[in-house]
């Protein structure tokens, strides 16, 4: 799946469109210049189960290595995510 991502000035999401709808959405919300909260991760009952939650939570962890920021998973699907793999403990 195309995950996109869009952001302004303090604020920011991953998400999947199909057909024009989004079918999935990650949020997030820049806490100072360093870290970055995702507050909210949302997936559309028809690709429940497939991974999709998982997918953007790694475009996150990326986008966090890149741009060299830290992340504080608020939200409790995201925290469950980085629960599980303690290969993003360096993004924490």
């Amino acid at each position: 799946m195309n995950i996109q991502h869009q952001e302004n000035s303090h604020k920011g999401s991953f998400f999947v469109k199909e057909n024009g709808k989004k079918i999935g959405e990650l949020t997030y919300t820049y806490a100072g210049d360093t870290r970055f909260i995702i507050d909210h991760t949302e997936v559309g009952d028809a690709v429940r189960g497939e991974g999709l939650g998982q997918q953007m939570v790694d475009k996150a962890v990326t986008f966090a290595r890149e741009k060299g920021l830290k992340i504080i998973p608020l939200c409790p699907f995201a925290k469950s995510v980085f629960d599980k793999n303690p290969e993003y403990q360096d993004v924490l």
